[in-house]
């Protein structure tokens, strides 16, 4: 069967293709449209449907829309019960209206696509097969997801067996960890569905001074679900203007904010692991698998291997909403019997050959060279100490970058922090993240290994925290992406190039793109990024800008 999957209703929207249980392609709207999430979250935009991510997963399969049959949509209107608590009352109606629209919609931006071939998918059904049906290794085993909402709940809990998933909780609005943690991102100032990991970072600037207080609000429930009652969130500090970033007349950042943001991050870690304990005592399964927007807290994430019940856990790189258009494809084809393969990495979205890259760079009227040794040149670079553009192969599916659209640096100069959020525009108090070849990983960092998807935190090792300083975030932890030469090859080629020149097996590794914009996907991207921010060296495919000779006169 060839299956597309869509994800539009709430943030995010996305498509991936899946044939014959293969997946394909996977790609976020965002990354063509270039507007940050695709969308904003509001019941009015539902109708936006991820049009050009739709389209390139089928170019890339060489499919028409006519070939598809079938279209898995992550969200059921029909669960979505007019009055549900925690919905928006004045608009839900709207977005219930988008959904039940949605095939005609979609019929319209694809011609060819068959309006009587769309299935509705539950939304949280949708995040549990994109975890546990794209997971690597056995099937089996036990799922947990927590995001804002769904259709009329923020949370499931259950297990697969033999590819059909068993639901054994589900939270119901307006209880929601998802959405409490969204209330504390706009509380501090941020941009709510968007910048919740600013408060993660944030937190490890505090203490956990409010806990008591989160502790009587936030509670697991004896049937495997929690309860979250509202908070006063400006009894426990000032409330920050949205949009204004750190300054401009904004109230400052105290204590008090990163105090709080402590606090409930450690609430957040108790409660989901109560919940991991409770799915566990009633399975004995010694595999999770993780989704949801809430799945990309890697701090929890962390708390729960080290502290959980599980043996393993697994998490979707793309947790958050986009990943529900690859889990509700998933879905329909466990329901019709296809054999499902697991995920085969991160590196699904785009590409381009040799002789289209060098075709851009032409239009571009730039100089570059094609060294014989492109991993070479990098790593020399690196070793001066230059910020080197890394853009190689396909595209990440999800919102880290993991070696194919990275900002690449020094990890030994702790200046290297400061810098790097200054060419990216972002707040000082953000940590950048290393990627560490496999074979090396454990001799630096303590934690779960492998970690191929920077989807967990590791406590640096004393004697190592000075040798990579850029990368120790203040609570001497870093959130690590190993690298195998298996996986990613050239990544793991360049790492050991730097490793002989430095003595350091590590890389600083950030999203290519600035602050506010998507990560950087096709080449004009990247040139305009390029050409934009203080970057040294553009390693694009096998090709080499140097900034000093773009800029030379």
């Amino acid at each position: 069967m060839r299956i597309l999957g869509i994800n539009s209703i709430f943030h995010d929207p996305a498509a991936a293709l899946l044939v014959d249980g293969k997946v394909v392609a996977a790609a976020d709207e965002e990354r063509f449209s270039r507007r940050k999430h695709g969308k904003r979250p509001v019941p009015f935009s539902a109708w936006e449907l991820p049009e050009m991510a739709a389209r390139w997963c089928l170019e890339r399969a060489g499919i028409e829309p006519g070939d598809i049959d079938a279209v898995a949509y992550s969200y059921d209107p029909e669960l979505a019960t007019r009055g549900t608590p925690g919905h928006d009352k004045k608009w839900e109606q709207l977005r219930t209206l988008y959904a039940e629209r949605a095939p005609f919609f979609l019929a319209t931006a694809l011609p060819g696509v068959d309006a009587g071939a769309f299935r509705y998918v539950p939304h949280h059904v949708a995040h549990a097969a994109s975890a546990a049906l794209a997971a690597p290794g056995p099937g089996d085993g036990d799922v947990l997801v927590l995001d804002g909402r769904g259709e009329a709940h923020s949370h499931l809990s259950g297990t697969y067996r033999d590819g059909a998933l068993t639901t054994l909780s589900a939270q119901a609005l307006p209880h929601s960890l998802g959405l409490m943690y969204e209330e504390l991102t706009e509380h501090l100032g941020f941009l709510r569905s968007s910048d919740e990991y600013k408060v993660m970072a944030l937190a490890s600037y505090g203490r956990p001074r409010f806990l008591d207080e989160m502790r009587k609000r936030v509670r697991a429930t004896d049937d495997g679900g929690f309860a979250v009652d509202p908070v006063d969130w400006g009894a426990l500090a000032k409330a920050r203007k949205p949009g204004l970033g750190m300054t401009e007349g904004n109230t400052e950042m105290t204590d008090d904010h990163a105090d709080l943001a402590a606090s409930v991050q450690t609430r957040l870690e108790e409660v989901i692991l109560d919940l991991a304990i409770w799915l566990h005592g009633r399975t004995g399964s010694r595999r999770l698998s993780m989704a949801g927007g809430v799945a990309l807290n890697c701090v929890a994430n962390s708390r729960l291997a080290e502290a959980g019940p599980y043996d393993e856990i697994w998490v979707q790189p793309a947790a958050g909403d986009a990943g529900t258009a690859l889990g509700a494809a998933l879905h329909v084809a466990q329901e019709a019997g296809e054999p499902i393969e697991a995920m085969p990495g991160a590196a699904l979205g785009r590409d381009w050959d040799d002789r289209e890259l060098a075709a851009r760079l032409d239009t571009a009227r730039i100089p570059y060279e094609r060294p014989d040794d492109l991993t070479a040149v990098v790593a020399e670079a690196l070793a001066r100490n230059e910020i080197v553009a890394w853009f190689q192969g396909r595209s990440e599916w999800g919102p880290r970058a993991l070696g194919h659209r990275s900002l690449l640096a020094h990890p030994g100069h702790a200046g290297n922090l400061e810098r790097l959020n200054a060419v990216k525009g972002r707040e000082q108090f953000r940590p950048i993240a290393p990627m560490v070849a496999l074979d090396h990983a454990a001799q630096i960092f303590e934690g779960p290994i492998p970690s191929p998807y920077m989807l967990f935190v590791h406590r640096v090792r004393p004697e190592w925290r000075d040798r990579i300083a850029a990368v120790v975030h203040v609570d001497g932890t870093a959130r690590v992406q190993t690298v195998s030469p298996d996986e990613n090859p050239l990544v793991a080629d360049l790492i050991e190039a730097f490793r002989v020149r430095t003595g350091l097996p590590v890389l600083v590794n950030t999203s290519l793109n600035t602050a506010g914009r998507p990560m950087v996907d096709d080449p004009r991207d990247a040139l305009e990024c390029f050409g934009s921010a203080p970057v040294d060296l553009l390693a694009i495919g096998p090709y080499v800008v140097r900034r000093r000779e773009v800029f030379a006169g």
